[in-house]
């Protein structure tokens, strides 16, 4: 049963984006101070709002980049995962990840134009990038678990995500000042970053195996087992997987996709907000306050296995949404390092949203279009929120002299109005088990 566990993957791969995002951002800010001091006095009080338009502006460029490239690849690799190996949305993309992020070492090392990492973020996207491999945990994860389970397997899966990216995000400062006394700042950030993707890969390929691949006769029979009474358990379950519903298939696809939106241009914007005053944070302090913000993984998987004994599956959703959502309004008047923590902690389980829509979702189709539908979920939700985030980049870059605070208002809005297709849903939910009660009386 060992070697089919998907945590080490996910364990391995976050630490290493952990270790990258820190770099990337600190080599970024690095190279625009240099080239903007050599124009204007970094005294000048035009200098940190240049520097800020040119951090954002290569962001918007390399998020769309490596957001829309893997149009060309994921549908492709998912059909042939379905149909061949779990492992292949998983091994590709890590792959990906591996030979992608050497490129930011060349260019501290030898000092290659920053532009480069758009190359490198084309082939990542190329290779499936972060919307094949995640929806090939999800779809392992999701066949590996009994539905009755399912939303807390995934969580599960979502919280080891999140304390590798806390312990990578925690470390990855103080990696980053290594080799100070060089310009090679970043360097052996980068190399743990690459260690780290090589060891998922050969963890994919010589170790994980899939359940059709496993010859303990055991294993199998507890996988028969679940089926069998995960069939018994759907007869009270709120969503019947006998019966799946269009309606709520569609209300979660709506959901999923505002409230990332709503997330991913929040996390673009804060990576940006928190270089500039009144935070002004160095590479030290934005490993803290990344470490801060996968603590709601931890706290979201706590969250989901308090409620889940008396709240369903789109309660869950709801509680997730309004901590999202309160958190990002406080996130819009923060002027100190203390105010930013304590949104982060308002957002304690704003995690909780996605991995549950997920789940409700996987109860509506078939085991064996699992990959297909969760990659097409995956690249639906980051083709619309990396196209967004360059719009809300551009947004902030026009306030930022005005209310630097003001995309947060609108991301917090964006998020509360993902609640509304959960409440369609839910009314549905009760409509139906009204009609089941009626007939089961009448009958």
């Amino acid at each position: 049963m060992t070697r089919m566990w998907i945590e080490p993957v996910v364990a391995g791969a976050q630490m290493a984006s952990s270790f990258y995002d820190t770099a990337l951002l600190m080599v970024v800010r690095n190279h625009y101070n240099m080239s903007i001091s050599s124009q204007i006095s970094p005294s000048n009080s035009s200098f940190d709002d240049m520097l800020q338009k040119s951090i954002s502006n290569f962001y918007i460029i390399y998020n769309v980049t490596m957001g829309l490239t893997p149009l060309l690849s994921a549908y492709i690799i998912a059909k042939i995962g379905d149909r061949t190996s779990r492992k292949v949305t998983i091994c590709v993309p890590l792959f990906g990840y591996l030979i992608s992020r050497m490129f930011l070492l060349f260019v501290i090392i030898w000092e290659w134009p920053v532009e480069v990492i758009f190359g490198s973020a084309a082939l990542n996207g190329l290779t499936g990038w972060f919307t094949t491999y995640w929806g090939g945990v999800m779809a392992w994860a999701s066949e590996c678990s009994s539905e009755r389970r399912r939303s807390l397997q995934l969580i599960i899966i979502e919280m080891v995500y999140g304390i590798a990216g806390f312990v990578g995000s925690l470390i990855s400062g103080h990696l980053f000042g290594l080799l100070h006394i060089t310009s090679h700042q970043g360097t052996i950030l980068v190399f743990c970053s690459i260690s780290c993707y090589a060891f998922c890969v050969i963890y994919c390929i010589f170790v994980l195996r899939t359940p059709e691949e496993h010859s303990d006769s055991e294993t199998t029979r507890l996988l028969k087992e679940s089926k069998n009474t995960t069939i018994q358990a759907n007869e009270t379950e709120n969503l019947a997987h006998e019966a799946p519903s269009k309606l709520i298939l569609i209300t979660m696809f709506i959901s999923i996709i505002l409230y990332n939106v709503a997330s991913t241009a929040a996390d673009d914007v804060i990576n940006v907000f928190v270089l500039k005053k009144p935070l002004n944070w160095g590479p030290v302090e934005v490993g803290y306050g990344n470490a801060a913000a996968y603590m709601t993984y931890i706290t979201s998987f706590l969250g989901v296995f308090t409620f889940s004994r008396c709240i369903g599956d789109l309660g869950l959703i709801a509680i997730g949404i309004i901590s999202f959502g309160s958190g990002l309004t406080i996130m819009a008047f923060v002027q100190s390092t203390y105010m930013y923590y304590i949104a982060r902690t308002v957002m304690m389980f704003s995690v909780i949203t996605t991995p549950t829509i997920r789940s409700v979702i996987s109860k509506q189709i078939q085991g064996s279009s699992y990959g297909k539908v969760f990659v097409v979920l995956q690249l639906a939700v980051e083709i619309i929120a990396v196209s967004s985030s360059a719009g809300f980049n551009k947004l902030y870059q026009v306030t930022l002299d005005w209310y630097s605070g003001f995309c947060f208002i609108v991301f917090a809005a964006l998020a509360f109005i993902s609640i509304i297709p959960i409440g369609i849903a839910s009314c549905n939910n009760w409509s139906r088990r009204g009609q089941e009660n009626m007939a089961v009386v009448s009958g």
